[in-house]
C-alpha cells in the first residue's frame, strides 16, 4: 500500500540537527559483543550515533496509545519518543514521518520531529521523534485555531489533492491516490471506501446503498466555493492536542493529506473545538459560503471509520446523517 522503505526518512533529509553519521565524534565502544547488541537494537544503535548521545539513562513507557508501543528514551544528548509496533513492517511508521515532516517545514503549529524509521530485526518497525514536553492543559483554543489556519494556509500541493504515500486513520487505510477533483477525490477514497469497508466486513448493504446515492450528489454542496488542496492533520480529535511547557499547541499523530481545509474539522465530535478556536481560525482562513452545511459531510467519514473500527454503535450516527443529506439533496 505504501511507498518505498523507509530509508528515504533520514536526519539529514529534512532535520539538520542531526549531521550525517560520518561528521558525528561520538566515541562508541565497537567490542564484538557491544556490535551484536547495537546490531540487535536499531533504537538503541540510532541514539547513540546520530542521535549524538553517549549514553542512554533511562527508559520509560509511556501511555495513551492503543495501537502502538510508546517509550520515552532520555539520554545525555536530551530525550527522545520511540514508537514501536511489532506486528508490521515501516510503512506506516514511514506515511506518519512524511506527514509529521510536512507538517513541521510549514513553520507553523508544534509537531514531534520525526528522526527516524526503521525495521526491527525480531520483526515489526519502529520511528524515532523529538520528546516534547507536554503542559498541564490542552493550551489555548484561540492559538491553536490560528496556527492551525497558518498551517493549511502555507502547506500547499501543486499535485492536487492527495498525498505521496497512503496511510492510516486509527488502523483503516486511507488512500491518498493523486486527484484533481476534491468532490471526486472525496467521494471515492474517503467516504466511498468506508461504504465498501462496511458492506464487506458487515454485510451493511443498506448503509452501502443509501452512501453511494449520497456520493453521486455530494458536488450540490460545493457550488461557488473555490477548494485548494490544504495540508491537512487528518485526525484532529482532542487525544492528538496537546501543548508544550509554554503553552503553545501541540498536534501528533496525523494521518495527512492534502485536501479542503474544512475536512480538518470532522473529527470536531470529539475534539472539543469552542467560539474562540473557530473565531481565530477563520481570522487567517475565512469562512467559505455553505460551511455549515458541509460540516455534517466531513464528520461522516469519520463515523463510518469509527463504524469499521468499533462496531454499531457508531452506525446510527453514520446513517443518520446520510439520511439527512439525501432529503436536503433530495437525492
Amino acid at each position: 500500500m505504501m511507498g518505498a522503505h523507509v530509508g528515504i526518512i533520514s536526519p539529514s533529509t529534512f532535520f539538520p540537527r542531526f549531521p550525517p553519521t560520518s561528521l558525528i565524534k561520538t566515541k562508541i565502544n565497537t567490542s564484538p559483543v557491544c556490535s551484536i547488541s547495537m546490531n540487535m537494537d536499531p533504537v538503541r544503535e540510532w541514539i547513540l550515533s546520530e542521535g549524538k548521545a553517549t549514553k542512554i539513562t533511562k527508559i520509560s513507557p509511556v501511555g495513551g496509545g492503543c495501537i502502538n508501543l510508546a517509550s520515552r528514551y532520555d539520554t545525555d544528548s536530551g530525550s527522545f519518543f520511540v514508537k514501536t509496533n511489532r506486528s508490521i513492517g515501516p510503512s506506516m511508521f514511514e506515511a506518519e514521518a512524511l506527514g509529521l515532516g510536512a507538517m513541521y517545514e510549514t513553520g507553523t503549529i508544534r509537531v514531534p520531529r520525526p528522526y527516524k524509521v526503521g525495521e526491527l530485526p525480531t520483526g515489526g518497525s519502529y520511528i524515532i521523534m523529538e520528546f516534547i514536553e507536554f503542559g498541564a492543559s490542552r493550551g489555548n483554543q484561540s492559538v491553536l485555531g490560528r496556527k492551525l489556519a497558518e498551517m493549511h494556509k502555507a502547506g500547499k500541493s501543486s499535485k492536487g489533492f492527495g498525498f505521496d504515500v497512503d496511510n492510516t486513520i486509527g488502523s483503516t487505510p486511507q488512500i491518498n491516490t493523486w486527484s484533481s477533483d476534491w468532490i471526486q477525490f472525496y467521494g471515492e477514497h474517503r467516504l466511498g471506501y468506508q461504504l465498501k469497508l462496511a458492506s464487506r466486513q458487515y454485510g451493511d448493504s443498506l448503509i452501502y446503498e443509501r452512501g453511494q446515492r449520497l456520493v453521486k450528489s455530494i458536488g450540490k454542496l460545493f457550488e461557488n466555493v473555490a477548494i485548494e488542496p490544504c495540508l491537512l492533520h487528518g485526525d484532529l480529535w482532542s487525544g492528538n492536542i496537546s501543548s508544550d511547557k509554554n503553552g503553545e499547541p501541540v498536534i501528533l499523530d496525523p494521518a495527512c493529506y492534502y485536501g479542503h481545509s474544512e475536512a480538518e474539522f470532522g473529527m470536531s465530535w470529539c475534539a472539543g473545538f469552542g467560539a474562540s478556536f473557530y473565531n481565530s481560525y477563520f481570522e487567517v482562513m475565512p469562512k467559505q459560503p455553505g460551511f455549515e452545511e458541509r460540516r455534517d459531510l466531513y464528520m461522516l467519514y469519520h463515523y463510518l471509520n469509527h463504524y469499521n473500527l468499533f462496531g454499531s454503535g457508531y452506525r446510527s450516527s453514520a446513517m443518520s446523517i446520510i439520511d439527512d443529506y439525501l432529503a436536503l439533496l433530495k437525492a
